[in-house]
């Protein structure tokens, strides 16, 4: 059974960490001072400036500041400021027992997205792909806010996950499943196969997303998919958006959807708006979601947070 985090009202804390790659300072400041503007108050991480090469510092540390915001009572959500590269290395350093015991609403995507579903699988935590530090700029869409605090502040259920108006769900696979709904980031996903951190997919949604990768790279990683049993074992796929990325051999992500997955036969959904793309929906990793690609609709079955507040 999932685990709600407590629901996020303004006048709550938000705890920053830097999971991934290091952010430049002036970003985090400005990001924090719009943050506070739209009605929160902000813990930083200890090493949240950090730089450890291509991280944001260690493991250990990026661990560490990751465990702080789950024991600091004041600390109602968790965010990352970005995601980038190394979050597969905090994971080791985690203590799930106390994550268990201190559940709050966790919120990220690209490399942040085996995290999240790590947090769930080992928890039952239902997690958020969802905003980051980073998209708290004035150029973020007012959808992609929409989205985020309908999932994170409100009970709303079941509740219809939606594009922006114009940009249409399409379906390619028809059918009717029910699943928790886990995945994310495909690059971020494949990293945790052969790892204790390896994606569960049995009896789940499995949904994935992309950015600025060839198509070649993109088949290679849905074959890996493919091969290490996750689209045998889930229910049904949704794929969202392949932000900026490059055709190969005349083929595009589209086309590499059409040869790997639709001979599946699992009920499958393309084009979901989320993560690396200008509009983001946000996806309660975890969630128990219905998938009716007959007529094109993802509807969350329960509300993703719960009334307490520790």
């Amino acid at each position: 059974m999932a685990t709600r985090p407590p629901v996020l009202q303004r006048g709550d804390t938000v705890g920053i960490v830097t999971l991934a790659s290091p952010y430049p300072s002036e970003y985090i400041n400005k990001a924090v001072a719009n943050l506070k503007k739209s009605g929160f108050n902000v813990v930083l991480g200890k090493h949240v400036y950090s730089q450890n090469g291509i991280v944001a510092g260690t493991d250990e540390q990026r661990a560490s500041d990751l465990m702080d915001m789950f024991v600091d009572k004041r600390v109602k959500m968790i965010m990352s400021t970005r995601g980038g590269t190394g979050s597969l290395g905090v994971l080791p350093h985690l203590d799930y027992n106390i994550i268990a015991r201190n559940p709050k609403i966790v919120s990220g995507y690209s490399d942040i997205s085996i995290v999240l579903n790590v947090l769930n699988q080992f928890t039952g935590l239902i997690t958020f792909i969802g905003l980051m530090l980073e998209d708290f700029v004035p150029t973020t869409p007012a959808y992609n806010f929409t989205s985020f605090y309908t999932a994170v502040s409100t009970f709303q259920s079941p509740r219809q996950i939606l594009n922006p108006p114009n940009i249409p769900l399409r379906s390619l696979v028809s059918g009717n499943v029910t699943g928790r709904i886990v995945g994310g980031n495909l690059t971020s996903i494949v990293d945790s196969l052969g790892t204790p951190y390896e994606i569960d997919t049995r009896g789940k949604i499995l949904l994935l997303e992309e950015q600025r990768e060839p198509s070649t790279t993109i088949y290679r990683y849905l074959n890996h998919l493919k091969i290490a049993g996750k689209f045998r074992d889930c229910v049904g796929i949704i794929m969202g958006e392949c932000t900026d990325c490059i055709e190969a051999y005349g083929k595009s992500w589209d086309d590499v959807i059409n040869d790997l997955l639709i001979p599946l036969g699992k009920p499958l959904i393309k084009n979901l708006t989320t993560s690396h793309g200008v509009y983001k929906a946000t996806i309660p990793i975890g969630a128990n979601v219905n998938l009716d690609s007959r007529n094109g609709k993802i509807t969350v079955l329960e509300p993703a947070v719960s009334w307490s507040r520790a």
